[in-house]
């Protein structure tokens, strides 16, 4: 039978999407709304298959339309853990983008919950296609194919929104972690713990090994505050790596992004679920990991992917969006064909009421009923792209501005990477404020001034200040930011300082992919090497580096596996190695470099000097102190201008001095940057020094630090922080560790 009601305007958001499937009681019968979203379908139906305990043939009812493009329907007698698809009738005219097919059964864009097998969906095309695998399915020439592909496709699961919500704040509250105390440490939930010896075998690889003390307490060690994990919402792989018998490793293929992806949780084996239980079992795993994370003072940042779909180019998969209106989901080029400015054959049209909304209602379930703290968006110029200015950039989109003043997202953590591969899509400082911004100046300058590429001291000075240059217009705190040396997408740090080239050979590609310009060095020999003088060479480049890093101005990101020399064997594009390549080995693990990193984190804790919150002037910030920062070469004196500049003799130091949350300040910070080798002797300003780092020796002294004073003897390229206590009153007393 066939019920068409119309109902009242969707739901608000403290009760969960507005599409979607909710469950709930009308005119005295209890049933489920169903709600869609595709205005250019001429008839829309959901497909119900039953629950686990009592599996049916499909059942079609069909939606009615409900304006503005909504089509709705309540269903007598459905509930939690009904399994169900749809399907979309409508034109097929691909020179106009139309491409709706009824003989697919789709996914709903807004399902919290998907059961089936999804291993292979990207090969669900929506034409005829003699070989899915192949390149090119040539698509101009196809017609819409009539097979029913219900039996290889998952299902969509209705679940309890009331409940998943309250489950949600049952979690623990997220830390208080100020801005200016930020250590972001980026992680592949798998790779982190795959091979974690203190983690037992069936949690390996899981939200439940993020729990577990083995992981947290190396986390607190290295002083994180905020684990930013890599895509964690369902996905693909895409074809191409299928035909090469590779998966999409790193996750930025979105399937459905209200749900956990089930690969990373211990209740399913590393499977797809087959049950709305197994299911519901990843859900619990993954908010008891977010639980134990804030319990432990550690934050939870999602990489979240909104600029394309796993629906990929014209030859890829129909699976919900496309399905749906492909003209209406995704942002569209002349001839019916999607922009593609990710590189990965399509772009969302996020300009668009709906879509926006989709992408608000996915954020505000993974806080309200995840207990999530923030969320990186990957490629999120193309976010910020609108229709109305011909899809070019604006820093006041919709979708921007909705998330400044929504009340579940305006106070969490929000991290733009600032580009992408359209017109103008590098926009590194252009986002509003309040946004974080990955700032690969900073890594690229960083680079360059340790491992001998061209580079200026100015342009080091730049980037150590937080990249005014790029982020100084408006009312941008340094803390917008975020300074990286490396992420998944590179050379780990062990390979930026062994691999003068990439070595992508492994992902089946000739080694085209990646990128070919990294400002990395080798000391002389590609690779491993067992030459003493190489790996000294090597260890003091990443050593100087980290150093950098965190004694830096603005927010500090770690990658994962860094810290204890995690190696890739030189491949800086490893999203499809899913194996020993980019699982940590810890048992391999360069445990002094980690307690070296721990300490460097220790030190910017301490001294408000390596983590101001407001721009460095020059000036002295009230009558008769210091200056805040103060610019010498190593004869004590400021650099001339051709110093400044020039490439030559690039050792710099600089005097910091400023106090904690603007109050006075009670010491003096000297850093030094010596990229190159000695012996040089540095002049420095008069008094005693206490001298707490010294990265060539790999030494952070957090308790007595040996002094120097009047000159202090260069040898190997490192970096350098003596402290002072103000007023000539000698080396600053050391305060208890936090």
């Amino acid at each position: 039978m066939t019920h068409h009601t119309v109902l009242p305007d969707p739901m608000p958001p403290h009760a969960g999407p507005a599409f979607g499937a909710h469950p709930g009681r009308l005119a005295g019968q209890d049933g489920t709304v169903f709600s869609v979203w595709a205005p250019h379908a001429s008839g829309l139906a959901v497909c119900l298959f039953g629950t686990d305990a009592h599996p049916t043939g499909e059942r079609r009812v069909a939606l009615a339309p409900d304006g503005d493009g909504a089509w709705r329907a309540f269903v007598p007698g459905v509930g939690p853990g009904e399994r169900y698809g749809l399907r979309a009738d409508g034109p097929w005219q691909p020179e106009a983008g139309h491409r709706f097919n009824p003989a697919r059964l789709l996914l709903d864009p807004w399902a919290l919950a998907l059961t089936g097998d999804t291993t292979r969906l990207a090969l669900e095309t929506g034409h005829r296609c003699a070989d899915p695998l192949t390149p090119s399915c040539a698509w101009q020439a196809h017609q819409p194919d009539p097979n029913d592909n219900a039996a290889r496709m998952p299902r969509c699961v209705v679940i309890n929104v009331a409940a998943e919500l309250a489950a949600g704040r049952a979690i623990a509250p997220a830390p208080p972690v100020p801005a200016g105390r930020v250590l972001v440490y980026e992680a592949h939930v798998k790779a982190l713990t795959r091979q974690h010896p203190g983690v037992p075998e069936h949690q390996r690889g899981t939200y439940a090994a993020l729990a577990h003390p083995a992981v947290i307490d190396h986390l607190q060690r290295l002083g994180v505050t905020t684990v930013c994990l890599l895509p964690v919402h369902q996905h693909i792989s895409e074809r191409h790596l299928l035909a090469r018998g590779l998966v999409n490793h790193w996750g930025y293929n979105t399937l459905n992004a209200f749900a956990p992806e089930p690969s990373y949780a211990a209740a399913t084996g590393g499977h797809d679920p087959a049950t709305a239980a197994q299911a519901a079992a990843v859900r619990a795993e993954y908010r008891q990991a977010v639980d134990a994370l804030h319990r432990a003072g550690i934050e939870v940042v999602l990489d979240v992917v909104f600029n394309h779909t796993c629906e990929s180019d014209l030859d890829g998969p129909t699976l919900s969006w496309r399905g749906l209106g492909q003209t209406d989901w995704y942002a569209m080029a002349p001839g019916g064909v999607p922009h593609n400015f990710t590189g990965t054959g399509n772009s969302l049209a996020s300009s668009r009421p709906r879509v926006l909304q989709w992408v608000l209602d996915s954020l505000r379930w993974w806080v309200q009923a995840y207990g999530v703290d923030g969320f990186r968006f990957d490629l999120a110029t193309t976010l910020a792209r609108d229709g109305v200015l011909d899809h070019g950039f604006n820093p006041h989109h919709p979708l921007l501005s909705a998330m400044a003043q929504d009340p579940s997202l305006r106070h969490v953590r929000l991290i733009a990477e600032p580009w992408d591969i359209g017109p103008g899509g590098h926009r590194t400082g252009g986002f509003p404020p309040g946004w974080l911004e990955w700032n690969d100046a900073f890594r690229d300058q960083v680079r360059a001034f340790w491992l001998g590429h061209p580079g200026s001291r100015s342009e080091l000075a730049t980037r150590q200040c937080a990249s005014a240059d790029r982020f100084a217009a408006g009312p941008r705190s340094p803390l917008a930011s975020v300074n990286f040396l490396t992420a998944h997408d590179g050379f780990t740090l062990a390979d930026l300082t062994a691999y003068a080239h990439k070595h992508n050979h492994a992902n089946g590609e000739d080694n085209r992919d990646g990128h070919s310009h990294n400002l990395s060095a080798n000391a002389g020999v590609e690779g491993p090497s067992d030459d003493p003088h190489v790996q000294a060479r090597r260890g003091q480049w990443r050593r100087a580096l980290l150093a950098t890093l965190l004694c830096a101005q603005g927010t500090p990101q770690l990658l994962a596996g860094d810290e204890i020399g995690h190696s890739q064997q030189g491949n800086n594009n490893a999203y499809c190695q899913d194996n020993p390549l980019t699982w940590l080995d810890w048992t391999r693990a360069d445990t002094e470099l980690a307690v070296f990193t721990g300490g460097l984190a220790a030190l910017r804790r301490r001294h408000p000097g390596l983590r101001h919150t407001q721009r460095f002037t020059g000036r002295p910030p009230a009558p008769g102190q210091p200056p805040d920062i103060a610019w010498h070469d190593v004869d004590g004196q400021p650099p001339s201008s051709a110093a400044w500049n020039s490439t030559e003799h690039r050792t710099l130091t600089a005097v910091i001095c400023v106090g904690e949350h603007g109050e006075a300040p009670t010491e003096r910070l000297l850093l030094v940057w010596h990229p190159g080798d000695g012996p040089v002797s540095l002049t420095l300003p008069s008094g005693p020094w206490q001298h707490v780092l010294d990265s060539a020796a790999a030494r952070v002294s957090l308790d007595e630090a040996p002094l120097a004073e009047g000159q202090l003897i260069l040898h190997a390229p490192g970096l350098h922080l003596l402290v002072q206590g103000l007023h000539g009153s000698g080396p600053a007393p050391t305060p208890p560790a936090p």
